[in-house]
């Protein structure tokens, strides 16, 4: 049964006047009377310790369905003033495309805690997020402006176009599991070091090469080494594989998450923040609740898979597709091979434990610590207590159902393989790569490199345009023709194809869409 409720942290406060103090200087009207006259615009806020506690009761399933239905609701709420939506960004404003370094007088943009890059810019994560349904893709007129520098410089100013949020619980366990094979092999690298002195090891997790690990003795009784990353490539020195951001620079959807609201929406995230903090400067304490974070995460983690047009039409959830645009599919299927795209868009990977879990049962995806200094075991979130749910039975959307209520086919949750691994056709390898100059940015905003990306995973690429991380292309061909640095070779091979084949290849890439059924 879903729970409707308000943080009563919040509603005790906006009743009291006590967080709202008087007259805002920038809120026209001032907080103390909108919160006579409105409501904050968020419904509910998440309870993580009601969700620990029914995870403890054996109550797991409903547990990730009041985390889904907290975070689906959340995702939607055109966050108001009394939620705490929005900053002082200058001349009575709230919200902001433009970056104001310049701003720094107090509670002004520049000295918001913790530092921002952007924003805030809208009301709702769904106002971006859209294309071409909720949860999708933004449209170019959504890029956000980032000055990661605080410059105020507009040539150091760096965009970024929207990405689809479909099945990024299934990216992150891949993650989870592929930062667990690369820190198996140091390890052993280790352990061979102790006995011979000295080991290489090439480093390779789930068929991505990412360069060699050597590990140098240096002490014999007792064992120290000396860990050599030179050779390590597309993943950061400590083997944690981050699929999140353009610049696959965030491990978790939680830290994501928490990013986002805080930057985008102005929403601070108590975990973010602190308990009783308003870094802002808005007036409101206590935006984001701990649940909040963990219902978000969930939420997210459990949307559909992206699916492809060829499925959609066997299903009968579309018109048969024409039979020489089927052709042409299958063709550019066999391209996209041959000119080596698949050499980083790797069409599937596979997850042996397709069970997402909040708080992630490996360390490196889940908070120590809070960025506040808050124990996240105190607040509830026990990793040996996860929100869970099956990534290959669980999501909540794109299920098919018979006449009676049957359910017939989960067109959202993962398909397993012969080997009952779940199979994520993600045409990805979530690894850093240097595309060169044509894309580089003015600054390297987080010290990978001007010019290297994340390989975008192509799943859905052909429904979210524009595309690339500013969203510089508006056609996908466009997008091919600036890959450049370790994508030279195969953007020559298709600049040699001839447009017969060339177009082939793109009626393979539009193929792949985001779809959900609508709800009834």
């Amino acid at each position: 049964m879903r729970c409707r409720r308000c943080h009563p942290a919040v509603r005790i406060l906006v009743a009291a006047g006590l967080v709202f103090g008087g007259r805002n200087a920038w809120a026209a009207g001032g907080l103390d009377l909108i919160g006579v006259l409105h409501e904050p615009a968020a419904e509910e806020h998440g309870d993580q310790d009601e969700m620990t506690e029914m995870v403890k009761g054996g109550q797991a399933h409903a547990a990730f369905e009041e985390a889904f239905e907290t975070g689906d609701e959340l995702f939607e709420t055109l966050f108001n003033a009394l939620d705490g939506g929005g900053a002082n960004v200058g001349g009575g404003q709230r919200f902001t495309r433009t970056p104001r370094a310049d701003l720094s007088g107090a509670g002004e943009w520049a000295n918001h805690f913790p530092s921002r890059a952007t924003g805030p810019n809208a009301q709702a994560c769904s106002s971006c997020h859209n294309q071409p349904a909720d949860d999708g893709a933004g449209a170019a007129s959504g890029n956000v402006h980032r000055d990661p520098l605080h410059s105020g410089n507009l040539g150091q100013f760096i965009q970024r176009n929207t990405p689809h949020v479909f099945a990024p619980g299934a990216v992150q366990r891949l993650a989870e599991e592929m930062t667990e094979a690369l820190h198996l092999i140091r390890d052993q690298a280790k352990t061979e070091a102790c006995a011979s002195g000295a080991s290489t090891k090439t480093l390779t997790a789930k068929g991505v090469g990412f360069g060699t690990i050597t590990v140098t003795r240096t002490s014999a009784s007792p064992c120290q080494v000396q860990v050599n990353t030179t050779g390590v490539q597309g993943v950061s020195a400590d083997l944690v594989v981050r699929p999140f951001q353009w610049k696959g620079s965030v491990a978790s959807l939680r830290d994501f998450n928490r990013g986002a609201a805080h930057n985008e929406l102005g929403m601070q995230a108590v975990e973010l923040v602190g308990e009783g903090q308003d870094g802002d400067f808005d007036g409101v304490e206590n935006e984001m609740t701990i649940g909040d974070m963990t219902a978000l995460a969930v939420y997210l983690a459990s949307q559909p898979r992206p699916t492809t047009k060829l499925e959609l039409a066997s299903l009968g959830l579309i018109q048969p597709l024409p039979a020489h645009e089927v052709t042409a599919i299958n063709r550019g299927a066999q391209i996209f091979q041959q000119v080596g795209c698949s050499s980083c868009h790797t069409p599937q990977l596979t997850i042996n434990d397709p069970v997402f879990r909040e708080p992630s049962a490996n360390p490196n995806f889940r908070d120590a610590v809070f960025p506040a200094g808050q124990n996240p075991l105190a607040e509830g979130c026990d990793p040996s207590f996860p929100v869970s749910f099956d990534l290959t039975k669980d999501q909540p959307d794109n299920v098919l159902r018979d006449a009676n209520g049957n359910v017939v086919f989960r067109l959202g949750s993962l398909q397993k393989d012969g080997q009952g691994r779940a199979v994520v056709a993600l045409f990805g390898d979530l690894k850093r790569h240097n595309l060169g100059p044509d894309v580089a940015e003015s600054i390297d905003e987080v010290g990978t490199g001007a010019s290297v990306f994340l390989t975008e995973n192509l799943w859905g690429v052909g429904t979210t345009a524009p595309y690339l991380h500013d969203g510089r292309a508006s056609t996908l061909t466009e997008a091919i023709l600036a890959h450049g640095g370790e994508a030279a070779a195969a953007r020559a091979a298709f600049d040699q194809l001839g447009p017969p084949k060339q177009k082939d290849l793109i009626a393979f890439l539009d193929n792949l869409v985001l779809f959900k059924i609508p709800e009834d």
